[in-house]
Order: C-alpha cells, then sequence, then structure tokens
C-alpha cells in the first residue's frame, strides 16, 4: 500500500525534491566559539522502509558547535518532513543527514543522531559525528541512548 506511493532517497535527491535549508550568521565570533552549542531535536520524523514500505518513526537530534553558520530552524524542520514518504535504510537517511548538516554548516563540531522506534522488535539507534575533538559540554545535551524494547529502563539500570 505505501510501497507503490514511496519515491527512494537517492531518486529524490536526483530529482531535486527536498527542500532548500537555510542558515543564519552565527552570533559568536568563531575565536570564542568553544562554546555555544546548539541541540535539535526532532522527536517526530518519519520515513519509510524501502523493502517493505511501512513507515518507520525517530527522533532525529543535532548537535552542533557553529562556527560562522547556524542552521534555521523552520527550514531544517520543513527538510526533515520531506523524508515522510522517501524510503531509505535507518543507517542511510542518519548519514545523509549528518552529511548535509556537516557540509551546510562547516560546523566546528557534529554530532547526527537517529533514535528509530523499535518495529518487529528491532531498535535501532545511528550515530554519526565528526572527527574533531567534542566540546566542554556536550555531553550535558546527548541524553543515554537506551533501548525501548525487550527490557524496562529499571532493568537497564541495575545491569
Amino acid at each position: 500500500m505505501f510501497k507503490e506511493q514511496m519515491t527512494l532517497l537517492d531518486d529524490a535527491l536526483e530529482k531535486g525534491m527536498l527542500p532548500d535549508i537555510e542558515t543564519f550568521p552565527c552570533s559568536v565570533p568563531a575565536a570564542r566559539a568553544g562554546t555555544g552549542i546548539v541541540r535539535i531535536v526532532f522527536p517526530e520524523f518519519t520515513c519509510v522502509c524501502p523493502r517493505t514500505g511501512y513507515p518507520d518513526f525517530a527522533t532525529i537530534s543535532l548537535v552542533y558547535l557553529p562556527d560562522k553558520a547556524c542552521v534555521e530552524l523552520k527550514s531544517w524542520k520543513l527538510y526533515l518532513n520531506s523524508f515522510r514518504m522517501l524510503g531509505t535504510f535507518h543507517e542511510a537517511v542518519t548519514a545523509h543527514l549528518f552529511n548535509t548538516a556537516v557540509d551546510l554548516l562547516s560546523p566546528r563540531w557534529a554530532l547526527v543522531i537517529g533514535d528509530f522506534l523499535p518495529r518487529g522488535n528491532v531498535d535501532t539507534t545511528v550515530v554519526f559525528e565528526t572527527a574533531t575533538e567534542r566540546p566542554h559540554g556536550a555531553d550535558l545535551l546527548i541524553g543515554p541512548l537506551l533501548p525501548r524494547c525487550g527490557h524496562t529502563r529499571d532493568e537497564i539500570d541495575r545491569s
């Protein structure tokens, strides 16, 4: 049912189907940008499994230390919403979002997390991070990534 309506991510990119992401100048000069980490959490991301056509749901988190540019939030939201009927694997879409953010922003440091809800009792979390040193304070914005199936939080905490 969904599969007939889906477009594969590579086809959407080739056809220019995704909206532009806007940026604005970072208000913190690069020389002082050792702090000022930005975290954007998008808890209602959806894409489509390219094999089954079934929807996949995820929280996408973009955490970055800007250099000269910051992402404009409405354009980022519209960009993420454009994946609703795109067929792509969890790893591929998270890598695409990471590469897109890094190419667009040229941040001093960046991290993208694709935390997908379980389907078929499989819980998938995909993380991409720049090779640059993680800035002080970043860990305060990156919560523990715990599985959402098979165990309760108390069982995980006790292990």
